[in-house]
């Protein structure tokens, strides 16, 4: 199966790193000061769970290549746009695209530009990131990729693609019901990312601090209210879960958008709390902690980008 990864950053490096180690036939889609650099040093993968050091292929934006089976796409939502059209002439009529992105509004973007059946679901759960030399640098126990077909159907294509992932030094995990993941997965990382970019914290310091833990959960109940509203697929107690979730996860955790912060780097705040924004203030509803965060975020963004 000939998988495509684009780009080579914390989260499709490091997955895309693991398939590689493990014999796949992955090609990175990279610009190229990256292409540059992984030349030259390899792809470097500094990590809890075991360093490794791989020469990966590359293509740059606009070279001619073969279609691929598989498109792993792990952009950050304000490049989703360039990484559409980047992957154009890569797709054939079979290709499956596998988002990573956090959040839901680039489902509905990948099918217009692509159609429903191309698209599956994914999430994953990983702590990791860039350093300044292009190594990346992952941090946590948890390396976990998550897919499905949104169907909730174990068709012919997903279980081929659970073969090709299978035996890999990373978790990929087969969803029975990927579309509750997914919304899940946005409700945890609309609270963590809020609340450590708000407070400028890991999220150990926030929960032990009595109003920091009284803000984690506002934003988690603003933003499952928000989400029940627009008809998600939540589990029924899935704010208890999660906030639970939140007082167990490492003490000196961050959030990707609170690293991204600290690189003066844009942030993905319309992609998180935009769209929930949207639809609270179409319904009427109040939301106070998540104005506070998306305030914070877009101040951030006027001084610094």
């Amino acid at each position: 199966m000939r998988i495509l990864v684009v780009g080579a950053g914390a989260i499709g490096g490091y997955f895309g790193g693991r398939l590689l180690e493990k014999g796949e036939d992955v090609t990175f889609l990279v610009r190229e000061k990256r292409k540059q650099q992984l030349d030259r040093d390899g792809l470097v993968i500094e990590s809890v769970n075991g360093n490794m050091i791989v020469e990966p292929k590359t293509v740059l934006t606009g070279e001619k290549a073969e279609p691929f089976d598989v498109i792993l796409l792990s952009t950050k939502a304000y490049h989703l746009n360039g990484a559409i059209e980047s992957i154009r002439p890569y797709i054939h009529k079979e290709t499956m695209i596998l988002p990573l992105l956090n959040g839901i509004a680039h489902i509905d973007e990948l099918d217009e530009a692509f159609g429903k059946d191309k698209v599956l679901g994914g999430l994953c759960f990983i702590e990791t990131t860039l350093d300044e030399n292009g190594k990346v640098i992952q941090t946590s126990p948890i390396h976990e990729l998550v897919f499905g077909e949104r169907s909730g159907q174990k068709t012919e294509r997903i279980l081929k693609l659970q073969d090709a992932f299978h035996g890999t030094k990373a978790t990929f995990r087969l969803s029975d019901n990927i579309n509750e993941e997914m919304w899940h997965k946005y409700l945890f990382i609309t609270t963590f990312s809020g609340v450590t970019s708000l407070f400028r914290s890991p999220i150990g310091p926030i929960r032990e601090q009595k109003y920091g833990m009284e803000t984690i959960r506002k934003v988690i109940n603003e933003s499952a209210n928000i989400m029940r509203i627009a008809n998600a697929p939540l589990a029924l107690h899935i704010e208890d879960v999660l906030l639970k979730k939140l007082t167990e996860i490492g003490y000196q955790m961050k959030s990707s958008l609170q690293r991204d912060m600290e690189k003066r780097l844009p942030t993905e705040a319309d992609h998180f709390f935009g769209y929930l924004l949207k639809i609270a203030e179409e319904k009427g509803m109040e939301t106070p902690a998540l104005n506070s965060i998306y305030a914070n975020l877009k101040i951030y963004e006027k001084l610094n980008l």
